[in-house]
């Protein structure tokens, strides 16, 4: 081989080390800096019921993984069971309640949690599989409301809106069976967990169910329901946080992605009016 030949191998062969070279350490970078930005991404766990409030949070993981929070969602079955996981820090928010069911959480339970944001509204709705109209129903008839203090309260003033009772003046959230002034078909008011009342209405003649569990228990709020509690009720559902994580940037951004575009087009399109966007 001739001394030009042996020094252009040689170049060929120093040209191939650095090119070798430069694409390591290229690839070396990049995977420590997505092993760094792997190790940044904050974990927030978020507590809710599977419906609607889980799918609505599956929406909003995406989101939040582009904005280097790592949402794990914890479906609970019993709702009741939430705040206080919320507040003895097992979970870091959770997203299933109005703010009356909050603020009587906090006042039984010598609690502070507070929420941020505003996402949908549930309204409320009756239900029978015995009768097919409320000027179908008997005298004497039962009706199953839930047994906690706001949505008790609530179905109650929802039975009111439909004209089948009448309750005291001044009666508000947490009005109870004590507060019917007018009871005119004599019906049956039974307090149950909301989560069965879907069940009874193999048992009852009516029951008033809050969305949710309509939702899984394959009822629709709008098509199923005999009456609906109006559009503009006040019981919007609101992310709840402890006091002292409200300014927490992930606690921000999960806010700004609940009350987000793509959650208004989900809640439209996927509940069609049983889940109404509440900003």
């Amino acid at each position: 081989m001739s001394k030009v030949k042996k020094v252009l191998a040689l170049i060929g062969c120093l040209v191939l080390l650095v090119t070798l070279a430069g694409c390591e350490t290229k690839e070396g970078a990049d995977t420590d800096n997505a092993k760094k930005t792997a190790a940044e991404a904050e974990k927030l766990v978020v507590g809710a019921t599977s419906k609607p409030h889980a799918e609505i949070l599956k929406v909003v993981k995406p989101i939040l993984e582009k904005e280097n929070v790592d949402l794990e969602i914890k479906e609970f079955t019993d709702y009741v069971l939430l705040n206080p996981a919320l507040k003895d820090g097992q979970i870091d928010a959770n997203y299933f309640q109005h703010i009356p069911y909050l603020e009587d959480y906090n006042k039984k339970n010598n609690a502070n949690l507070v929420w941020t944001v505003k996402v949908h509204t549930e309204p409320m709705g009756v239900y029978s599989k015995k009768i097919t109209g409320l000027d179908k129903l008997a005298d004497g008839a039962s009706v199953g409301i839930p047994n906690d203090a706001t949505n008790g309260g609530r179905a109650l003033a929802v039975l009111a809106k439909a004209g089948l009772l009448k309750l005291k003046e001044g009666a508000g959230v947490t009005a109870t069976d004590k507060d019917i002034a007018d009871n005119p078909k004599n019906l049956q008011i039974k307090l149950m967990d909301a989560a069965i009342l879907p069940r009874s209405l193999e048992d009852l003649d009516l029951c008033v169910i809050n969305s949710n569990y309509a939702l899984e228990a394959d009822l629709n709020p709008v098509k199923d329901s005999l009456f609906i509690e109006d559009k503009d009720s006040p019981f919007a559902n609101v992310l709840a946080v402890r006091p002292e994580d409200k300014d927490k940037e992930a606690i921000k951004k999960l806010g700004e992605a609940l009350q987000s575009s793509e959650v208004k087009e989900f809640l439209e399109d996927k509940y069609q009016g049983s889940c109404i966007p509440a900003f």
